[in-house]
């Protein structure tokens, strides 16, 4: 057995994660998984997904929240929040110089260059996160039948029918515990891999990695579940959110811009299923069309460069933040910057709340279910369900960089096969020769820029 993990280790682990960890969520938990799994043997596969599936069941970015519960697990409260806050504020620093430079030089005919070649290579990235979480949850067609329907049915609830994601969060879950006593075994977390008998099952037993928390390691102490301590993390959570709204209110009131954005934020952490991919369009509605903090244009670049920046993808909420701090001038005129890094700052805080709080309340009511399969069956379905989600979201990137703007000419004339084609090279070079996300992106804004400068888009 393993010594336990040192707390400065960990703050090491974490720091470094918050530099290191792009590629949105499929990118961000690969990295983890490269990381913990495998390399340092922290905490074993099966402890990792389920604690993922249930980060992916819930509202909010599901790859900060991960790294939140491990955090949590391995050193409990301050573990938890040491992790989730370090893999949150590098991104927010970064963000909030990137977004000044936007604001201040984006009608620059160079950078708007830089800006069209990465929208086709998020696009990208958005395809290969289907394709990297599908292939790890869906299976093969004919192990997981249903899986495939969950995935299929929730792409065309939300593009067809534009069904609201939580209805079809609550769906899947229902369908994955009514699967589990019908055909539980679609809904096993790897299926099909342990039929190996006699010898051959003796030797994998032997080389078995070691994990300082293991499938078999008793729940910690701190891990177990509490009422007292729920009852405390629910009442100090709540403060840490009521404190700083009443500060705004009465600073501004609450048609005031900074009050707005920490209401409008607060619901989507608490409303948003589905990690940053689900979140995106409900941010882009409020944000865009609703109160006008920025435009459909800017909102694409925002997502642009959170693709650009270590942390989370739903980062861009700070830029959405930036944005509307500018251009509502909340501290003035005369302290523009000031105020749209309050604002990003703002927005940020309400935004990942929630998501510390749902990982430090729930979590030793998760733990209390591993390994029980009518619990991991629903997290199974969800999971697939979000595959069908952001299916639907690359659709959406794809239509947004199809069209050349401002066209006025036919409809075959307007179709931007420039940016197209960048799409369908980048979406290949992730997905079939495993190229990395930053050379992807930064190959993609150099062709922009060529391609600007050339006048060819």
């Amino acid at each position: 057995m393993q010594q336990k993990i040192s707390f400065a280790d960990a703050f090491k682990f974490w720091l470094r994660l918050g530099f290191i960890s792009f590629g949105g969520p499929a990118g961000q938990i690969a990295i983890m998984h490269r990381e913990l799994v495998e390399e340092k043997r922290w905490i074993s596969e099966g402890r990792f997904l389920h604690a993922l599936n249930y980060c992916m069941l819930l509202p909010g970015p599901e790859a900060q929240q991960l790294a939140t519960y491990i955090g949590w697990l391995m050193h409990r409260t301050w573990g938890g929040v040491m992790a989730g806050a370090l893999f949150v504020l590098p991104s927010l620093f970064i963000l909030v110089g990137l977004s000044w430079v936007y604001v201040a030089f984006g009608s620059v005919p160079w950078v708007a260059g830089l800006l069209y070649g990465i929208k086709p290579a998020v696009a990208a990235l958005v395809l290969q996160a289907v394709h990297r979480i599908g292939s790890k949850t869906l299976k093969q067609p004919q192990q997981a039948p249903v899986l495939w329907v969950i995935a299929v049915s929730s792409f065309a609830a939300v593009a067809v029918f534009n069904v609201p994601f939580p209805w079809v969060v609550l769906a899947a879950a229902l369908t994955g515990w009514l699967g589990q006593r019908w055909v539980p075994a679609q809904f096993t977390q790897g299926a099909g891999h342990g039929a190996a008998k006699g010898a051959g099952a003796k030797t994998e037993q032997l080389e078995a990695p070691v994990f300082v928390i293991g499938d078999n390691t008793p729940t910690p102490l701190h891990a177990r579940f509490n009422k007292f301590r729920l009852l405390t993390v629910l009442v100090v959570g709540l403060a840490l959110w009521l404190l700083p709204m009443a500060a705004l209110v009465a600073w501004q009131g609450w048609q005031g811009a900074l009050a707005q954005m920490g209401w409008f934020f607060t619901k989507a952490a608490l409303l948003t299923f589905g990690g940053a991919y689900a979140v995106l369009p409900y941010v882009y509605q409020g944000g865009v069309e609703q109160f006008a903090w920025l435009t459909g244009p800017q909102m694409m670049d925002g997502l642009a460069l959170g693709e650009t920046t270590p942390g989370p993808l739903i980062m861009v909420v700070a830029f959405v933040g930036f944005l509307g701090g500018w251009s509502k001038q909340v501290l003035g005129p005369d302290a523009l910057f000031l105020g749209a890094a309050l604002a990003a700052t703002v927005v940020t805080w309400f935004t990942f709340l929630p998501s510390f709080i749902f990982i430090l309340a729930g979590g030793p009511l998760v733990e209390s279910t591993h390994g029980k399969l009518k619990f991991t069956a629903p997290l199974t379905a969800v999971t697939a369900a979000v595959v069908g989600v952001i299916a639907n979201l690359a659709l959406f990137f794809i239509a947004a960089i199809a069209y050349k703007k401002g066209s006025s000419g036919s409809f075959i004339s307007a179709i931007d096969i420039t940016a197209l084609s960048m799409a369908c090279l980048a979406a290949v070079a992730l997905i079939r020769f495993k190229v990395g996300v930053m050379p992807v992106i930064a190959g993609c804004a150099l062709v922009g820029l060529a391609c600007r400068l050339a006048g060819w888009a």
